[in-house]
């Protein structure tokens, strides 16, 4: 429901804050104190176009926000998946909101974030149905009227809706799969050349990790021969040798010292540790120098050998280019083409397969059809004949109201084409709202009021037929009085009994039905105008009624009318 509704600089709106009660709100006011920009405001959260100098005089941008909850449902509408993945639709309140700016460019905002007017509007239908004179008139649209009538046929219809789309969804998809193994069947021998030979490639090198990298040490070690060759050179010299100074090399310096430590051990036993580590040291370092010279006489140079290693790991670099930088994607693509040619080589099984799976989605996608047309063709006739006993009770006494339902134009040639995810139907109301007219589509032929109590006896007729939990009535009282207008303000309350209802009225036989009570004045002065939104209390009630019919706030006979209305609610 909307729980909160703001305006700001909205043409004679400068400022206005509505709290809104679960049931019939009534919105009342003068002619031309703006009751209209309240209904231009719900509209732009729609999604709407602005018209153009809505915004207030003096000021730079006029802004709307709706503020709803209990719209749990959103979260897991397919048709809001995309929003869904990057908006928290299932917060406990879900605010939308819109900004025209004076040059007429807008913003529109969902949970504080820029999304685009098309994407408010995918929400917003959701949430709210306008009907009226205002422009978003959702019962016009083919597909709300298909809605509606598959509402008053019931649950069961619309579980074969839901059997339905999941089949037709199904058989597209088996469709698009069909048509590709035909074209990879196509070219079957061409790709089955393609894939044997990256195959017999990448089988001819057998790559692995742990050959790559003992590949590249040797190759580093084998380019590097006399470099290493030197290095250790100098490194046994400096162990055993002296060098071109005439200093000892490490191993006779510490055999000096070892023996000079075993002599002092003579005369101090304590040294005797020191002259054993020295001497452990030395056997260190001539084991040392052993192998350091075992390397280097291991170390020979073999052109031939470093040619080997560098064809075998250009082999590699040359598989690791095509197939994704390394041996692990080398490997995993050779993996892939031969799941590939497996797939290739059974193609012919795979299509009959694909073609039996298809044919059985496409014979149950049949028979829902045919099931969900004979149920709108049966529900069409009862609708229409709950619809013109309602009609008649709202001063439309003479008009006929028709359901036509037709098969929809197919979107192409194939078998499939003929259907939508609703079926294959087109629905479409018709009216005739004088006797000696014939009738015709409810977009073209009815009035604002006319097209506000079509939906008004809808909705009795068909519980739940407008979708969205908040309905918002525009002129649903024009040519009315009386008793009828009576009538239609019970309506309306009995309909907020089931979903939230807002009703800009001018009768006080209607607004005397609400729960909440909202009024527009308007005030002027030193050269500027604006209009305030204020609720009003049930002595404020009285007074607003007493206007409504004409009379003021302290005659006495207008009072007691005002109150028998409230009391009759």
């Amino acid at each position: 429901m909307l729980s909160e509704l703001r305006v700001q600089n909205l043409l004679l709106i400068e400022r206005a804050e509505l709290v809104l009660d679960p049931g019939l709100n009534v919105i009342t006011g003068e002619t031309g104190a703006g009751k209209t920009m309240l209904a231009h405001a719900l509209d732009l959260l729609l999604g709407g176009k602005p018209r153009r100098n809505i915004v207030r005089p003096g000021t730079e941008e006029a802004y709307v926000e709706g503020v709803f909850t209990g719209h749990e449902s959103l979260a897991g509408d397919p048709d809001l998946a995309d929003l869904a993945e990057r908006l928290p639709l299932d917060a406990d309140e879900l605010v939308l909101a819109r900004r025209v700016t004076a040059a007429g460019r807008t913003r529109a905002y969902l949970q504080g974030r820029t999304v685009t007017a098309a994407e408010l509007a995918l929400v917003g239908a959701r949430l709210l149905a306008f009907f009226g004179q205002h422009e978003h008139r959702r019962l016009v649209l083919a597909s709300a009227q298909l809605e509606i009538l598959d509402a008053y046929c019931g649950e069961e219809q619309l579980e074969r809706r839901r059997r339905f789309e999941h089949q037709l969804r199904r058989a597209r998809a088996l469709e698009r799969e069909l048509a590709a193994v035909r074209d990879r069947l196509g070219m079957r021998d061409r790709d089955l050349d393609l894939l044997d030979f990256e195959i017999q490639e990448i089988d001819a090198v057998a790559p692995t990790e742990e050959e790559k990298a003992a590949l590249e040490t040797e190759r580093a070690r084998l380019a590097s021969v006399e470099t290493l060759r030197a290095a250790a050179a100098a490194a046994a010299a400096a162990i055993e040798h002296e060098d071109d100074y005439g200093a000892a090399g490490a191993a006779p310096q510490l055999a000096r010292a070892e023996a000079e430590l075993s002599r002092a051990a003579s005369d101090d036993a304590s040294v005797g540790g020191l002259a054993e580590r020295a001497g452990s040291l030395l056997y260190e370092l001539q084991d040392l120098g052993r192998e350091v010279n075992g390397y280097s006489s291991a170390l020979e140079a073999d052109p031939e050998r470093l040619v080997q290693v560098e064809e075998r790991l250009d082999l590699y670099t040359r598989l690791e280019r095509k197939h994704g930088g390394s041996v692990a994607s080398v490997l995993a693509h050779a993996e892939r083409c031969r799941e590939e040619r497996e797939r290739l080589a059974n193609a012919g099984e795979e299509i009959v397969d694909l073609e039996q799976q298809l044919s059985g989605a496409c014979a149950a996608a049949e028979r829902l059809a045919s099931e969900m047309t004979r149920a709108r063709v049966h529900g069409a006739q009862g609708l229409s004949d709950a619809v013109v006993a309602e009609l008649a009770e709202v001063a439309m006494d003479d008009a006929r109201f028709e359901i036509e339902v037709a098969p929809r134009a197919a979107g192409g040639e194939a078998p499939l084409d003929r259907f939508a995810v609703t079926g294959a139907d087109h629905v479409e109301f018709l009216i005739a709202p004088n006797p000696g007219v014939p009738a015709g589509p409810l977009r073209e032929v009815a009035s604002g009021g006319e097209l506000s109590r079509v939906m008004l006896a809808l909705m009795t007729a068909a519980a739940g037929a407008a979708g969205s939990d908040t309905v918002v009535f525009d002129e649903v009282d024009a040519g009315l009085g009386g008793a009828t207008a009576r009538l239609v303000g019970e309506k309306l309350r009995a309909l907020a009994g089931e979903r939230q209802a807002l009703c800009i009225t001018h009768l006080p036989q209607v607004a005397s039905q609400g729960s909440r009570h909202f009024r527009v004045v308007k005030e002027s002065g030193s050269g500027d105008s604006h209009a305030r939104v204020e609720r009003l209390e049930r002595r404020e009630v009285v007074a607003e009624l007493c206007r409504m019919l004409g009379a003021d706030s302290d005659d006495l006979a207008a009072r007691r009318h005002a109150e028998r209305l409230l009391q009759a609610a």
